[in-house]
């Protein structure tokens, strides 16, 4: 497995770009518990998924250590854009990243609306992470979505980038929010954590 660096981008393929470096480390530290079922089942890498209809932003973070006691979070990162509406390109990509960074543990982000209700592209969200799941036979949750692409333009234009930048960078900048979600809150208890059914 390989390890998660600032420096280390995927291998390029046509269907997925690898995001440039997104401006330094995001570090946080929570204590890991379990996803699915219990513990999380090694240390090791995570991937996050913020799913669109065009576009599938993809992030990375490492989990150190397993729960109990050890459990905490390192670097997170933007990993990929993968720019393409046809699942079998779509899922072409996520293998080549998967099989090349080995993850443990698999995220969707879950769009909901302000009030928490299901809105049109949550069934779709949802699809996408149980085909995750039943294609990679790995271990994956959802992850409240709400406001991430928000948070993620903010994020963006506060390194001071243009608009078309932004556009080009917000879909993995949104996972990478998703991402620190978990490892802010899930990480810390997410016994209660929705899975994957």
């Amino acid at each position: 497995m390989r390890e998660c660096l600032p420096s280390d981008r995927p291998r390029a393929s046509a269907a997925f770009e690898p995001e440039p470096p997104s401006g330094g480390e995001h570090f946080s530290s929570h204590p890991g518990r379990g996803t699915i079922g219990g513990v999380l089942p090694q240390a090791g890498s995570v991937l996050a998924f913020d799913f669109g209809v065009k576009r599938i932003g993809v992030a990375i973070g490492i989990q150190l250590g397993s729960w109990p006691g050890t459990g905490r979070s390192g670097p997170a990162r933007t990993l990929a854009t993968i720019d393409s509406e046809a699942n079998d390109a779509r899922f072409a990509a996520i293998a080549t990243l998967i099989a090349e960074w080995q993850p443990v543990l698999l995220l969707v982000g879950r769009p909901l609306n302000d009030d928490g209700t299901p809105h049109e592209m949550t069934a779709r969200c949802e699809r996408f992470a149980k085909q995750l799941r039943g294609r990679f036979r790995l271990p994956v949750e959802y992850v409240d979505e709400r406001f991430s692409s928000t948070i993620a333009d903010a994020s963006l234009r506060e390194r001071g980038l243009s608009w078309q930048q932004r556009k080009a960078r917000i879909d993995a900048e949104a996972a990478l929010v998703i991402l620190q979600s978990w490892f802010a809150t899930h990480a810390n208890d997410h016994a209660n954590a929705p899975a994957i059914a």
